[in-house]
């Protein structure tokens, strides 16, 4: 061995052995007291159940992992966590609004931050006319795909992708991202498939490392790129804080060179407005949020924005090829529009369209978990008591710090004891308190999404302009589609779909 090997050897065994030392004793330090709650049993000491959490998929209609533990355990349980912790899983509506109400005691965990650090830098980040072109586009680019036959099959996944994140990037800061132009795409829509298109992504060691104290993310991150793994993702990062840094600077020259000042004028994208609001004398100074939070909302109105509408809007899709009988009354209502650029008004003023969209927002909940943190003890009312493992009836819920808790959104929006509520809301549905529509797909309180009306009208012009030109179907038998999970909390179907051209076009 060279003599310096002899060196080099030691002291690294030593640094790796010291960090994993270090890993060790700070998972067994997160492991709160045990609690009696039922749940099933840890497969393992490193991962718990958050392998099969994060990315199990299941067959179209079958129970997911989540509805078989709460059909087996009840409407509060635990499931094993990373470092032989465990977690709890709640669609109880008695601790949805408890967390809800008490935000400064339940925070988002360190690993939703981490991951979304990975992303936006060190920023806090926050998670209709404009766009009107992408989505003709986007109609139009489908109609040449099947012209000669007037029939064809498409995967709207990838296509409604691409239009929403055209639109949200001009509504967000007024950027032309093309990515529905594919030989005119740029650095910045690039780095975002890179990122997104990522197999880590279905991984459970991300949410792993996300979990790890930062000076030992820090070592891996080095390490991992040392090795060249992981340096498109790390080039990816780079030129999207590079882009966001360059947006920053243009449009603050933008609003000093024309002097706008005033919110309610001049330029109206997200960005714009929030620069107005915090450069505006008004503001006082310990309001005004600094560069590198501002910095860090545009990645975060690309990502919340697009991902949000593309996602809810292929489950209408799938939806209306499922449910021929609404598809044809949805149709024959948006035929009846005499204008095929009707304002929002007159889009909210379309029953049918109306109620669909907000059945298939409650139905397919694009957020399907959340997940908090205690940053001090508490107890937690319970609507549905447990019973213990020694037969002993619990109402309330001890939590100490520190305590993970995820609370099962899709479920609650899902609960078969709340019918169809339209019309006729049940007073069952109203204690859910959400943002939209007594359901949970927009989470609510003082942390709920600022951009539920954006989604819900987008999602409305949308399916406003693709109804008024196509008929869609199923392109396989039903049996053969899968429900997709991605990163624990997101989930999409399999499609794709065959679009038939219709007679006026």
């Amino acid at each position: 061995m060279q003599p310096i090997l002899k060196i080099f050897v030691p002291v690294l065994a030593s640094i790796v052995a010291y960090y994993l030392f270090r890993t060790i004793r700070w998972g067994l330090s997160r492991i709160p007291s045990p609690l009696s709650l039922p749940g099933p049993p840890n497969p393992g000491w490193f991962f718990g159940h958050q392998k099969e959490i994060w990315s199990k998929s299941t067959p179209l209609g079958e129970p997911t992992l989540m509805d078989e533990w709460h059909e087996m355990y009840g409407p509060t349980f635990k499931a094993g966590g990373f470092f032989g912790g465990y977690r709890i899983y709640s669609m109880d509506i008695k601790v949805v609004q408890h967390i809800m109400r008490n935000d400064d005691i339940y925070l988002k965990p360190p690993v939703m931050r981490n991951l979304l650090n990975m992303i936006l830098g060190e920023g806090t980040g926050v998670i209709v006319a404009e766009g009107a072109q992408h989505r003709l586009q986007m109609r139009d680019i489908w109609k040449a795909q099947i012209a000669n036959e007037g029939v064809g099959e498409i995967d709207p996944v990838e296509w409604l992708s691409k239009v929403t994140v055209d639109i949200i990037g001009l509504t967000g800061f007024n950027y032309h991202l093309n990515a529905l132009n594919d030989g005119q795409t740029n650095a910045l829509n690039e780095a975002f498939k890179t990122m997104f298109h990522s197999s880590g992504w279905d991984s459970p060691w991300m949410p792993l490392i996300a979990a790890l104290p930062k000076s030992i993310q820090s070592i891996i991150k080095t390490l991992a790129l040392a090795c060249g793994v992981d340096t498109a993702m790390k080039s990816s990062v780079d030129c999207i804080q590079r882009s966001c840094r360059q947006l920053l600077i243009e449009n603050k020259a933008q609003l000093v060179a024309t002097g706008e000042k005033d919110i309610g004028s001049g330029s109206r994208n997200l960005l714009s407005l929030l620069l107005k609001s915090n450069m505006s004398p008004d503001t006082p100074a310990h309001a005004r949020m600094s560069d590198a939070d501002v910095m860090a909302q545009i990645p975060t109105f690309l990502i919340a924005g697009h991902d949000t509408t593309s996602l809810a809007t292929n489950w209408a899709l799938l939806e209306l090829s499922l449910h021929q009988d609404i598809q044809a009354k949805l149709q024959e209502e948006l035929l009846s529009v005499p204008t095929a650029t009707p304002s929002m008004d007159e889009l909210n003023g379309l029953p049918l369209l109306d109620g669909f969209v907000r059945e298939t927002l409650r139905l397919h909940s694009p957020i399907t978990t959340l997940g908090r943190i205690a940053v001090q003890d508490d107890i937690i009312p319970l609507a549905h008591p447990f019973t213990d493992s020694d037969g002993t009836v619990h109402d309330k819920l001890p939590v100490r710090k520190g305590q993970l808790i995820h609370l099962t959104l899709h479920q609650v929006n899902t609960d078969k004891s709340l019918p169809d509520r339209w019309l006729n809301l049940p007073d069952s549905a109203r204690t859910i308190p959400g943002a939209y529509s007594n359901t949970l797909s927009f989470w609510g309180g003082s942390h709920g999404c600022m951009g539920w009306r954006f989604t819900s009208i987008e999602m409305k012009v949308l399916i406003f302009v693709l109804l008024r030109s196509f008929h869609f179907e199923l392109a396989v038998q039903k049996d053969e589609l899968m429900v997709l999970k991605m990163a624990s909390i997101w989930q999409r179907p399999s499609l794709p779909l065959v679009v038939k051209l219709l007679k006026n076009e």
